[in-house]
């Protein structure tokens, strides 16, 4: 395969997941926020141990891109580890091509151990600090790019300029941690070139907030919808396209600068078991759903459908749906399963 015949490339770190699902816990409020405590200094009984390699946001979307019918690859990083060759046979066994992937001699792969409890996750992370560099990539079609280590600032200017030279390549953004830890002044051109915007409400105020801190003062007084179509304006001034805003269970919102719409989650099919990588379903499911010539409608009816699969198995891609089976999902969607325009 040609480098030019990528429908989908995405770009950031892969990792391994620990999933521990905790029996002995409890979640307490405080001050708005939820904190899950453990006895100090005790043994903490579990219920059960799942291994998943080959994971991450762009991991999670390169894999859901492929199982949706595009042509895909990652462009990632692991270390010269056993944990590095399984995420490496993974990726291989779900046909990501893996011709940007590259093996740090003496670096470790990524780590994570995965909390669960009640179907919600804490995630204890650490990213490996790689020496990242962007490889030729020729012209893809879409690029997408998520989650990424503390010292990859450089590396966000290597992408940003390869956009400003490649203006047709179309680019979706779901920024992780780092990436919203860095703000909007240092990835502006970032922003700037990007086709299609992906967050959720907290993380819309977190960003925009840092812009402009009277931000979260304007929406006093607003009811939840009018605070995240203000949201959603205020973000695409920052250069996206179609910025689109997630509100968990009750929703999606999108604005593409001519309209205002909503989409409603599509509904679970049993209780949900860990909502690891719904967001990534989502919005890789949206992105994939554009590369493979549907708009903007349609394509939001795709994503809500892989997030309500994603969430009935442990860990973030078991569930990621064909193209074939998504489809089944939509055509026997409640009658009530449909974008609306505010």
């Amino acid at each position: 395969m040609l480098n030019n015949e990528f429908d989908f490339i995405a770009i950031g770190d892969i990792v391994i997941d620990a999933f521990i699902q905790m029996k002995a816990a409890r979640v307490r409020e405080e001050n708005g926020s939820s904190e899950i405590c453990f006895s100090f200094s005790d043994k903490i009984p579990y219920e059960q141990l799942d291994i998943i390699p080959a994971v991450g946001n762009s991991a999670n979307a390169s894999v859901s891109a492929k199982r949706l019918g595009l042509n895909s690859a990652l462009v990632t990083n692991i270390g010269d580890d056993d944990f590095g060759r399984q995420c490496q046979r993974v990726l291989e066994q779900e046909n990501i091509n893996t011709k940007f992937l590259k093996i740090h001699s003496g670096e470790k792969t990524n780590y994570h151990f995965v909390l669960l409890f009640k179907a919600e996750r804490t995630i204890l992370v650490k990213h490996t600090e790689y020496d990242y560099k962007l490889p030729n990539l020729e012209k893809p079609k879409w690029i997408y790019l998520s989650s990424l280590a503390k010292n990859s600032f450089p590396y966000h200017m290597e992408i940003s300029e390869y956009l400003e030279e490649n203006p047709e390549i179309k680019f979706a953004f779901q920024p992780g941690t780092f990436q919203m830890e860095l703000g909007y002044e240092k990835l502006k051109n970032l922003y700037k070139n990007t086709k299609l915007f992906f967050c959720n409400v907290q993380e819309a105020k977190r960003i925009l907030g840092e812009v402009n801190p009277e931000i979260i003062n304007q929406t006093i007084g607003k009811g939840k919808e009018e605070i995240i179509i203000y949201l959603l304006a205020e973000m695409r001034k920052l250069g996206p396209e179609i910025a689109i805003i997630t509100d968990g269970p009750d929703g999606a919102y999108a604005d593409n600068g001519e309209k205002i719409l909503f989409v409603p989650m599509y509904p679970d099919q049993k209780t949900p078991l860990d909502r690891t990588g719904a967001g990534d379903a989502f919005s890789s499911t949206v992105t994939s759903a554009l590369a493979s010539g549907k708009n903007l409608e349609e394509a939001l009816l795709w994503g809500p459908i892989n997030s309500m699969s994603v969430v009935q198995y442990v860990g973030a891609q078991k569930g990621l749906l064909s193209r074939a089976k998504l489809e089944e999902y939509l055509e026997n969607a409640p009658e009530d399963y449909k974008v609306t325009s505010i």
